[in-house]
């Protein structure tokens, strides 16, 4: 990963926290370039970074959108339902 792929991802991040709530799927899609496995793994980093900074509120956020999107790209894996 480039740096500069880097900061377009960090620059993404910080897109999706300042949002209003409800917009995140249209900041996603004006910037569906970026949306790989890439910017999966920088946002668990930056959840990370968020819990370790007593942020929970915006690690919880981060993760939620990143399983979103992991499971949009069939990076996530399907756990079968139990019947």
């Amino acid at each position: 990963m480039t740096e500069e792929r880097q900061s377009q991802y960090l620059r993404l991040i910080e897109q999706l926290m300042r949002c209003p709530n409800g917009q995140e799927p249209e900041v996603l899609d004006t910037n569906s370039d970026l949306l790989d496995a890439g910017l999966v793994q920088t946002m668990m980093q930056v959840a990370t970074m968020f819990a370790h900074e007593n942020n929970p509120d915006g690690a919880k956020f981060l993760i939620h959108i990143a399983r979103e999107l992991a499971k949009q790209l069939g990076l996530y894996p399907q756990t079968p339902v139990q019947e």
